[in-house]
């Protein structure tokens, strides 16, 4: 464990900077912001925005008629293999375009990744700067990198990326989720990470650092640093505090107006202080389901996908506190054996909806991870196992409409949305927990009406889960 104080003692003090000074500046001058989120979770840090699960030209048109500064669009790409996921960044980069170009809309394009480094990098970003290219003749002049997500302890300093825990800051490397069987990283120094990832096309002394004493130096420090750069060079940034994500918003700002063309890979909050949206409170049961109790069902239902060990311990806690009236275990081998799966699904669907009309369920798959060494057939084991869950979903919602749902893990929570409950267009209303979990409200399609949690699989305490269907169920724990 590091002692973070002493890292900071070098750098300057934190700058305090309001929200609202941060809107104020950008608002009007400032592109919309369309956000490439490879899983929903990116959503946890922001409210009453457009999310949409699907990418046509339609459905941008509809999210840019809000008037909004930001659309998130889910294309769950985490779950795909590189060359899939470059043709899905691409094709939402073209229809954006195409959507705004007739509305006089600018647009600038965020590719919102895992905070602990997970993901399609530097596939999703080399693909949305080749499209805007392709469609504007613009090429993007650096590619900015902010996973850090301090709601949730993960935090860069000196161009290190960490996670805080009781004991200090440990580097994101030595962490389990370095382990990850599809994206897994070997370097914390977030230089030496891009040239790993890049396979040494770019190399650690050829990216940027904006750390601490240029950020908290101002707005102008940081659009000086930025305005000789070409070639879509990456930038790594350090940030500890929402404060440095504002102060970046405003010199990232001055510089887009100044003429620089940059593309953003990014943690949760960032667009939240993109846009000088201040940190909104968790949502209260009342502000969730209205005046009444919201009861579709007497149940709500709880789907756990996601296997880190955190998860695990967070659905032990929500079982242990005797609420539930059921838990229900998807079992994983019963899944990936075809003369099985069938019947194995149908039983879990019948035992789930009996259970609704009675209280909350929660179900999950199998918490011992089915894996290879080879990282593509590891993804398609994920892919079939969360077809699975999809599958139950719509059995469930075909017979009754819970009362909400919450969803665990990032691939299960995008799964589940747009294809177990056919969620096409939603507003994103706000946290369930500070920064961290995200409560969606979907507007049309089967849906319609249900509060949908998501809820990564890497976000919170031991106690996080169960805290959040306390407050849905109304029930203090």
């Amino acid at each position: 464990m590091i002692d973070e104080q002493s890292l900071l003692a070098e750098y300057p003090k934190e700058v305090a900077v309001d929200a609202g000074d941060v809107a104020s500046e950008v608002s009007g001058s400032s592109p919309t912001l369309i956000v490439l989120d490879d899983d929903p979770t990116g959503t946890q840090s922001v409210a009453d925005l457009p999310v949409l699960t699907k990418w046509q030209q339609s459905d941008f048109a509809w999210a840019l008629g809000e008037d909004t500064p930001a659309i998130y669009v889910l294309t769950n790409t985490r779950s795909l293999d590189p060359h899939a996921a470059a043709a899905r960044n691409r094709e939402v980069v073209q229809n954006a375009s195409r959507a705004a170009g007739p509305l006089g809309r600018r647009l600038a394009f965020v590719s919102r990744g895992d905070s602990t480094l997970r993901g399609h990098y530097p596939v999703e970003t080399d693909a949305i700067a080749e499209a805007v290219l392709a469609g504007t003749g613009e090429s993007v002049d650096a590619v900015i990198i902010v996973p850090a997500f301090p709601d949730a302890g993960r935090v860069t300093i000196g161009g290190v990326h960490y996670m805080r825990g009781d004991g200090g800051l440990t580097p994101i490397a030595e962490t389990e989720f370095a382990l990850d069987a599809t994206f897994g990283y070997e370097n914390s120094d977030l230089r030496v990470w891009v040239e790993e990832k890049t396979h040494g096309r770019w190399p650690a002394d050829a990216v940027v650092t904006l750390d601490l004493a240029t950020i908290r130096s101002g707005p102008d420090a940081i659009t000086e640093a930025l305005l000789g750069l070409r070639g879509a060079t990456p930038v790594v940034v350090d940030a500890v505090t929402e404060n440095d994500l504002r102060l970046l918003a405003l010199g990232v700002a001055r510089a887009e107006n100044l003429g620089k063309n940059l593309l953003y890979r990014v943690g949760p909050p960032f667009v939240r202080a993109r846009i000088g949206q201040a940190v909104r409170p968790p949502l209260r049961a009342d502000e969730i389901f209205g005046n009444g109790d919201g009861s579709r069902a007497i149940g709500g239902l709880i789907v756990v996908g996601s296997h880190v060990g955190l998860t695990s311990r967070q659905l032990g806690v929500l079982r242990d506190a005797g609420r539930l009236e059921d838990t229900i275990e998807i079992d994983t081998g019963l899944v990936l054996d075809s003369e099985t799966i069938d019947a194995h699904l149908d039983d879990v669907s019948a035992r789930a909806v009996a259970a609704l009309a009675l209280g909350d369920v929660a179900m999950h798959t199998s918490r011992m991870l089915v894996k290879t060494d080879d990282p593509a057939e590891s993804l398609a084991i994920s892919r079939t196992v969360s077809a699975a869950v999809v599958a139950v979903v719509q059995r469930i919602l075909a017979s009754t409409a819970p009362r909400f749902v919450v969803a665990k893990g990032g691939i299960t929570s995008s799964d589940v949305a747009s294809a177990g409950l056919g969620i096409r267009h939603a507003m994103v209303r706000g946290p369930m927990l500070p920064g961290l979990v995200s409560l969606w409200e979907p507007v049309d399609g089967p849906a319609k009406g249900i509060p949908y949690v998501v809820f990564a699989g890497n976000v919170g305490d031991d106690d996080s889960l169960a805290t959040v269907v306390s407050t849905l169920t109304h029930r203090p724990l």
